[in-house]
């Protein structure tokens, strides 16, 4: 382990895409506004909430993972939240629980942990309008016994 003091690395979308090469290796925090392609080493977090995470062949990433998509080509060991899909490939290493709406894991993939299945949330766009709450009933229903035929009920 190098000596290296943590450190902090943010991304934006004004740029080409971000990677990570397979002769990088970072220890800190890793927040991105575009997709990330990791081939390399990374210790800390990674977050992409709005974005893909790619985790090529030669990436071993040791750290809590939050994106909106993961693909896993390498290592991973930590937990990894996805907020639409987590693939783990034929060839890639996953040891941590995992929280997702969709997962894929093929043929040959190493995987240790749980998974947490969550229904995706419906993104609500402004031209879609809400959904109102519908009113409860004014008047309270009438007996069963009433609506059946009782003696007394009028017809």
């Amino acid at each position: 382990m190098s000596s290296m003091p943590v450190g902090r690395m943010e991304t934006d979308s004004r740029g080409g895409p971000a990677s990570i090469g397979k002769a990088v290796k970072i220890a800190g925090q890793i927040f991105s506004r575009e997709d990330l392609y990791v081939d390399g080493d990374v210790e800390g977090t990674i977050e992409l909430m709005d974005h893909k995470l790619t985790i090529g062949p030669n990436g071993k990433v040791h750290a809590g993972v939050k994106a909106r998509e993961v693909v896993a080509l390498g290592a991973i060991q930590g937990n990894v939240e996805a907020s639409e899909r987590i693939e783990i490939r034929k060839d890639a290493k996953l040891v941590g629980d995992i929280k997702t709406a969709r997962i894929v894991i093929e043929d040959g993939a190493y995987f240790k942990g749980s998974i947490d299945i969550v229904k995706a949330e419906p993104k609500i766009t402004p031209s879609q309008p809400r959904p109102q709450p519908q009113p409860a009933a004014a008047a309270p229903a009438a007996p069963v016994a009433a609506a059946v035929g009782a003696p007394d009920a009028k017809r």
